[in-house]
């Protein structure tokens, strides 16, 4: 067991492409392989916001397909090509935060990087690592990049 995390335990980590995401995803790979625990990386898209009328999307869109690529080109990167099949891919339709607190109803350990693709980069916590910290139903780690002067 390996901090509370043992064979059937369930990681879930969520993922959105961002270099912080991508270490999370590295650290979550580190202790499922450890503890021999499965893993699952979890990517939300939105329909774009709009204003006024509604725009016409195209009939053969499909964001839930267009997700699945950079998450597994996110989880290849990080895994290696062929690797995919050891990490369980899920794209939902929501929003991250959301996605990620439904996902950790299931899980034994939820991962998040400290930074995502938000659109204020100086926070020191990111919105959704922030919200999944304070409303997840199972323990939360955040993933905070290197420093580049650490060694």
């Amino acid at each position: 067991m390996v901090a509370g995390i043992q064979k059937d335990s369930v990681i879930v980590v969520g993922v959105d492409g961002s270099e912080s995401s991508l270490q999370a995803l590295q650290w979550a790979v580190v202790l499922t392989d450890a503890a021999g625990a499965k893993l699952e990386a979890v990517m939300a898209w939105e329909w774009p916001n709009v204003w006024g009328p509604t725009p016409t999307w195209p009939p053969d869109k499909d964001p839930g397909e267009e997700t699945r690529k950079p998450l597994a080109q996110a989880v290849d990167s990080v895994l290696g090509p062929g690797s995919a099949q050891k990490v369980q891919q899920v794209v939902t339709e929501g929003h991250a935060a959301s996605v990620l607190i439904a996902a950790s109803e299931h899980a034994d350990l939820l991962v998040v990087g400290s930074r995502g693709h938000g659109t204020f980069t100086g926070a020191l916590l990111g919105s959704v690592s922030q919200h999944c910290v304070t409303h997840a139903l199972c323990p939360v780690v955040v993933v905070r990049p290197r420093s580049s002067g650490r060694q």
